[in-house]
């Protein structure tokens, strides 16, 4: 491909930073083998979201997909809440090694569950599993009452327990966890997670919307770690990285003098 233009320099597949993680939301198996087959050199990872791997008629066919094209997967942390709720995470673990999935999503966005036991399971399921753990609650009120220093702290008791990386709650809408009901973010606590000492490549924001993906392409550069992203948003993302869109065209134009 003859790119002419001078772009901010990003990050290759196997990457650790400027992971790009796709939301299977539902998507009909021809769109879902398309979208991987078209922009697979810019997908990091899918997320089967919503425990919905057990209901998706063809996941056999899109794990494989993902497989052959060097795409990673994984259940998202509603079926770890699901799964422990019933006193079933024997099959959970089961249920991962059978598909050969390597990355686990440990989350208590829904249930009762202290980040302190959270952090408990993160503690044994890394022993064999690469844990992504999310902080941030599903119910906008309740992640309201999530003070800056709340945040902070329960993500560092992640790492420290054994998550790879943190997700910042925002759920596939936006309005919740790091952003405001009305689909603002809460700014002054990305600040404060931003200036704790925290490696960014250790965090993923859930940026589900453009404006979203914009603000932390800014914030952090280029090689954000961004999820939650719709299977019609891969080109865009990149383009929003690289930029290429009119919302990021002069973003990097002083780093590239």
């Amino acid at each position: 491909m003859n790119i002419f233009l001078d772009l901010p320099l990003r990050t290759k597949k196997n990457r650790q930073a400027g992971l790009t993680i796709l939301i299977d939301n539902g998507v009909p198996t021809g769109y879902f083998a398309d979208v991987i087959n078209s922009h697979r050199e810019f997908i990091d990872i899918v997320k089967f979201g919503w425990c919905s791997s057990l209901i998706t008629k063809d996941i056999y066919q899109k794990i494989e997909f993902l497989q052959l094209n060097g795409v990673q997967f994984y259940f998202g942390g509603t079926f770890f809440e699901k799964c422990l709720t019933q006193d079933k995470l024997n099959n959970f673990y089961e249920y991962h090694k059978y598909f050969g999935c390597t990355h686990m999503e440990i989350s208590n966005g829904t249930i009762d569950l202290s980040n302190r036991e959270k952090a408990k399971y993160i503690a044994e399921l890394s022993l064999e599993f690469t844990i992504f753990s999310e902080v941030g609650y599903k119910d906008a009120e309740k992640s309201q009452e999530l003070s800056a220093n709340n945040w902070v702290e329960y993500i560092w008791q992640d790492l420290e327990a054994g998550a790879t990386k943190v997700i910042t709650e925002a759920r596939e809408s936006g309005r919740s966890g790091i952003c405001q009901k009305n689909g603002e973010l809460r700014y002054g606590i990305i600040s404060e997670i931003l200036n704790s000492g925290i490696n960014a490549e250790n965090l993923i924001f859930e940026a589900p919307t453009k404006d979203l993906q914009t603000y932390f392409i800014t914030k952090v550069g280029a090689n954000v770690n961004l999820a939650n992203i719709s299977f019609d948003q891969v080109l865009s993302l990149e383009s929003l990285r690289l930029g290429l869109r009119s919302d990021t065209l002069l973003l990097f134009e002083g780093a590239l003098v």
